[in-house]
């Protein structure tokens, strides 16, 4: 396994899945804002005053994980609990559960109201093209999602796994977890995915499931001072 990708994966996934997309200046490169808040370095010795004036707009955040950059004084760079980065490289057994569909644009509203209600932070209108999006439909609501963001031709990060609060405990998670690891197992990608120290109930299912923990990998945001 390259390490060296998933110790920095917003700049590894800017540079190989989502190059088309990237919005670069030298050794600095983001997604555009309406796919997500993010903003990848190339190493910790980047001096990114100068690319951050061209790529980040007056009052707007961005988010690193990883590498973090050197700035000026002129940009506040604030860090935040480190992440629980795991893998997992073994199939997970399949519940039984509900029939699970793959998302599209005729589901984009349905998505983006599940995301806002539990997963606000960094779901944007286009957040879905960045790679395919399952969900489970239950008397014609969206109940549960999972979807891919991140990625190399060597590993998927696995992300926004959502359940809306009255369809909670019925295992949909646990469902599409597993099928959307598993695919990407078969596909040769290892699965990936972060989670916050502050979510241990999240974390818990992961390790149950045979997600494995990688060392925590740094966590900032950044915007103008």
């Amino acid at each position: 396994m390259n390490v060296t990708e998933l110790d920095n994966p917003f700049w590894s996934s800017l540079n190989s899945r989502h190059l088309a997309l990237a919005r670069r200046a030298g050794d600095v490169a983001r997604y555009p804002p309406e796919f997500a808040p993010f903003l990848g370095v190339a190493n910790a010795d980047v001096d990114a005053s100068d690319a951050l004036a061209a790529l980040v707009e007056p009052g707007e955040s961005v988010y690193l994980i990883g590498v973090a950059p050197r700035v000026s004084g002129d940009w506040k760079l604030e860090a935040f609990l480190p992440l629980a980065q795991m893998i997992c490289t073994v199939p997970i057994p399949v519940i039984d559960g509900p029939d699970v569909i793959e998302l599209n644009h005729e589901h984009r509203a349905d998505v983006l109201a599940l995301t806002a209600l539990v997963y606000p932070h960094y779901f944007r209108p286009r957040t879905m093209e960045l790679g395919r999006y399952f969900g489970i439909y239950h008397d014609g609501r969206l109940a549960a999602m999972i979807g891919e963001r991140l990625g190399t031709d060597a590993h998927q990060e696995i992300s926004a796994v959502c359940t809306r609060p009255d369809f909670s405990g019925r295992g949909y998670a646990q469902r599409l977890i597993a099928l959307l690891t598993n695919d990407n197992l078969e596909r040769g990608r290892t699965p990936f995915l972060h989670v916050s120290y502050e979510n241990p109930r999240a974390r818990r299912l992961y390790e149950r499931m045979g997600y494995e923990h990688r060392p925590d990998i740094g966590f900032w945001s950044l915007r103008r001072g």
